[in-house]
């Protein structure tokens, strides 16, 4: 997300008060029908000097104002008067920085702060300027590094209805660098979720950005909910990979995953077609055969070789692919294993004899296996409940695989099954 840039303050103040305008008595009622500004009825001691300073500013005469504009502050007694004195000032200083930008010179916006702030307590200012100006000490809070006090500032201008489209990402991001990534993940929630509602397609950097802050804090859970958003906004193969690898695939993810869950994860991986390179489909290998999985190593292996990520040179490749083999062979058929899964006295055998065939992509005898290890009992059901949700999702039984994936309740194992079930409706695109 890209910094909160300087804006042209100055402009955007001008047209605040340029409807104010002040009259001597002598020429009062024609100036009348021109004020665009509050109806003000000012002292005597302040109309005068107020007038000329008006005048002296239009004529760019800044220290005659200046002069004009402290007699004027001297003689005020009401909020009228201490109205018309702080929106000069505010023009007058509005007008400098407008001068100063056109003639590339230095900009100082420190002296807007004070009549900024008189104004925003007067109650003749009309409620649409309150709420701007809120907007504007914001955004020189922000420009100052005062972050705290420009959240302050645009809380206020939000709820007095200030509506600039800018307005909720740039609380994101002032929040974020203050510290309180909860809570700029929350504003960040809403203001996506307010331009999905106008029938807008949130900026993919938004979701990236989310992503970094939160797992930067090690906020697995936010993180994965963020990283389901952006799968599901912007579903592509990279963004699949991108999105399970901050998961839990490398030592900075968001949660850590044991052996097992990661190569549900390279399941996933391979099912969307994120595998990238080399190192994924040697290290996928390399874990499931240390799973006893060696129908799968091979299968995997011959993938990454077909699709060129794996070069034929590859020593370790090779040299895996030749030990699968050899375990392939001295494994010999599972029909022996599977009548002793079923007539055991718990789901274990069952459980390991459905992760073999899985392995093998037999899904149907996967799912009879995994059903029988559910009835059984004595097995990790979240595991076992994941692995029928993989099967009957690679069966083609998607209504199946969901039942599965939505019986599985705890961490990180639920968020697994969670990212398998977010893939079912958002296949990659691409």
């Amino acid at each position: 997300m890209k910094t909160i840039s300087r804006v042209a303050v100055a402009a955007a103040l001008m047209a605040g008060v340029a409807g104010v305008a002040v009259s001597t008595p002598a020429i009062a009622k024609e100036k009348k029908a021109e004020q665009k500004g509050p109806a003000l009825k000012l002292s005597k001691e302040v109309q005068g000097a107020a007038a000329a300073a008006q005048a002296a500013i239009a004529a760019k005469d800044f220290a005659t104002a200046g002069t004009q504009l402290a007699t004027a502050q001297a003689g005020a007694k009401t909020d009228d008067d201490r109205y018309i004195v702080a929106a000069l000032q505010l023009q007058m200083e509005a007008t400098k920085i407008q001068d100063a930008r056109a003639a590339n010179q230095p900009v100082n916006e420190a002296g807007l702060k004070a009549p900024l702030e008189v104004l925003i307590a007067n109650p003749k200012t009309p409620a649409v300027d309150v709420a701007k100006y809120n907007y504007q000490l914001g955004i020189m809070a922000a420009n100052a590094k005062d972050n705290a006090g420009a959240i302050n500032y645009f809380q206020r201008a939000q709820q007095l209805g200030y509506n600039d489209p800018n307005l909720p990402l740039q609380m994101v991001k002032l929040k974020m660098d203050a510290g309180d990534v909860a809570g700029g993940s929350a504003e960040l929630e809403k203001a996506i979720d307010a331009q999905v509602a106008a029938g807008q397609k949130p900026s993919e950097d938004l979701y990236r950005y989310a992503i970094a802050k939160t797992n930067q804090k090690k906020m697995g859970p936010q993180t994965a909910g963020w990283i389901k958003k952006y799968v599901v906004a912007y579903p592509s193969a990279k963004n699949w990979r991108d999105g399970l690898v901050t998961y839990g695939m490398t030592q900075s993810s968001a949660v850590t995953l044991d052996k097992g869950q990661k190569v549900d994860m390279y399941r996933l991986m391979r099912a969307t077609k994120s595998l990238a390179d080399q190192y994924d489909y040697e290290t996928y290998a390399q874990w499931t055969y240390d799973l006893g999985l060696p129908y799968e190593t091979k299968a995997v292996l011959e993938e990454g070789k077909a699709s060129g990520k794996i070069p034929a040179s590859s020593a370790s490749a090779n040299d895996l692919m030749r030990v699968a083999n050899q375990a392939i062979a001295t494994e010999g058929s599972l029909s022996g294993v599977e009548a002793k899964a079923k007539a055991g006295a718990n789901g274990r055998i069952a459980a390991n004899t459905g992760d073999a065939y899985l392995g093998m992509n037999n899904y149907a005898k996967a799912i009879e296996l995994y059903r029988v290890a559910l009835q059984k009992g004595g097995v990790d059901a979240d595991t076992v409940n994941t692995r029928l949700g993989i099967a009957l999702a690679n069966s083609g039984d998607k209504a199946g695989a969901k039942t599965a994936f939505a019986a599985v309740k705890t961490a990180p194992r639920a968020d697994i099954a969670s990212l398998w079930t977010l893939y079912l409706d958002n296949p990659p695109t691409a």
